[in-house]
């Protein structure tokens, strides 16, 4: 239990005196510990005092650089590349609908007129904006209606998107092209890509219906199974969903 001690309180005995004397001295040791430190600190911090400004200078620098390329760099880079990006989605838009001439549609939008850019040119121009970004979906879906299927795996897997629809579409685009040269186990792989992209109601089913169809063509019927019956438990109101039974029966007595 401690003993308080009153005012002019004195040591009763030696040893009382030397604890006390002890004590003074471990506190003037701390006190000198922290006076050297604080001393080396500040010669510390005056021996590398430029270096420091020049270091702190640098960082300002660079922050105010990086707040001035944004504004006055990148954000009209943005602006200009969306503007440059209306003209041949006018002709894609165009083509979806049209009845005749597609073709002629699609590549109007692909190389651009009048001396507006089109896709190809966008995408290249512009790399790194959301435009251009953009501008690689549009040209490979394009190249894909084309027919021109290289081009079209060319520009789609440089298309970076985690939309809720643009991200699975434009993967399962890639499977649709594989498919349509005669590839189906990288087909598959983008089908499968696609059904795991996002989890919706219309792309999960649908590659996931496409990846099941793959797998049989390929015989590999179990994952083909297991393919359809994701969409029965999970999916069951979607297109796909319908008549799955049939698909998953087909799959199981296959072999």
């Amino acid at each position: 239990m401690a003993t308080y001690k009153k005012r002019g309180y004195k040591p009763g005995n030696k040893k009382e005196e030397n604890q006390t004397d002890e004590s003074a001295y471990e506190t003037a040791g701390v006190l000198n510990t922290l006076d050297e430190t604080a001393s080396k600190s500040e010669q510390w911090i005056e021996k590398n005092s430029k270096p420091l400004l020049i270091t702190l200078i640098s960082l300002v620098v660079i922050f105010l650089g990086y707040l001035g390329y944004n504004k006055f760099i990148e954000e009209p880079k943005e602006a200009e590349a969306a503007d440059e990006l209306a003209f041949p989605r006018k002709y894609f838009d165009e083509a979806a609908v049209a009845g005749s001439g597609v073709d002629s549609l699609l590549n109007l939008g692909l190389e651009g007129a009048d001396g507006k850019y089109g896709f190809v040119d966008i995408a290249e121009s512009y790399s790194g904006t959301n435009a251009g970004n953009l501008a690689n979906y549009y040209a490979g879906v394009s190249y894909l209606q084309l027919k021109q299927y290289d081009k079209a795996i060319e520009f789609l897997s440089k298309f970076k998107s985690d939309d809720e629809m643009l991200g699975p579409i434009s993967l399962g685009a890639i499977g649709d092209a594989f498919s349509d040269i005669n590839q189906p186990k990288d087909a598959l792989e983008y089908y499968e890509k696609a059904a795991n992209k996002k989890d919706n109601e219309f792309t999960t089913p649908l590659y996931l219906f496409k990846a099941g169809q793959t797998a049989m063509n390929l015989k590999e019927f179990k994952k083909a199974e297991d393919f359809f019956t994701k969409i029965k438990e999970n999916y069951s109101k979607s297109d796909q969903g319908r008549d799955i039974e049939k698909f998953i029966n087909a799959a199981k007595y296959a072999e």
